[in-house]
Formats: C-alpha cells, sequence, structure tokens
C-alpha cells in the first residue's frame, strides 16, 4: 500500500467513524428532556413581567433591551449577573421551590420575583 491510498483510507474510515458519531449525537432518546424556559425582558428600567410562576427545573433567560446596562440579582445573592449591555443575556435555573425576589444592584428601584413551584 503506498502513501496515498493509506491516506485515503485514513480519511473514508475518519469520515465513516465521524458519521456514525454524528448520527448518535443527533438521535434523540426517550429520557430526553428539553428544559423549559421563560423569558424576561429589561426595558424602560423595568423587569417584564414583574412576577413569573414556574416550575422546578425552569431556566429563566433575561435579556437587556435598555440602552444602558443592568444586572439580575437575587435577594438572598443565589444568583448574580455581570452587568449586562444591551442585547446581552444572562440565565439561571430554578432547582428548589421557593419564592424568588430580584433586582437590578446598578439601579436597585429595578424590582421583580419568580414564585418556583
Amino acid at each position: 500500500m503506498n502513501w496515498r491510498t493509506f491516506i485515503l483510507a485514513v480519511a473514508i474510515l475518519a469520515a465513516a467513524l465521524g458519521l456514525a458519531i454524528d448520527k448518535r449525537a443527533s438521535a434523540a432518546t426517550p429520557d430526553d428532556k428539553a428544559t423549559p424556559e421563560v423569558a424576561v425582558k429589561i426595558d424602560n428600567f423595568s423587569f417584564s413581567p414583574a412576577t413569573i410562576t414556574v416550575e422546578v427545573g425552569t431556566t429563566v433567560r433575561w435579556t437587556n433591551r435598555d440602552d444602558i446596562p443592568h444586572t439580575v440579582v437575587s435577594d438572598d445573592w443565589i444568583f448574580k449577573s455581570k452587568p449586562l449591555d444591551t442585547d446581552e443575556q444572562f440565565t439561571y435555573t430554578f432547582t428548589k421551590p421557593g419564592t424568588y425576589g430580584y433586582f437590578c444592584s446598578i439601579h436597585p428601584k429595578m424590582t421583580a420575583k419568580i414564585v418556583v413551584h
């Protein structure tokens, strides 16, 4: 076997293995479940909606639509974002039931809450 035949054989094998890996990675199993997600918009110096109720395991995605930075900080500091510029996002997945008040640490009058069942 010359080196060109060897390289061709390796390329064919690599491509075949790559396809097999891709098929396994994209195949969903019956146990796969999408994580529920809820969106909160930060706009006009407020969180909208101001109060949401979600189930345990839900991910909340905050998106800053204001022209100035804001943060998302829970009252008990369980979660805390960096300052979010326009269109930047922060997510947090709630794993325990409870009521989570939160605010913007840059503009503390901006408050809201999440109730987790």
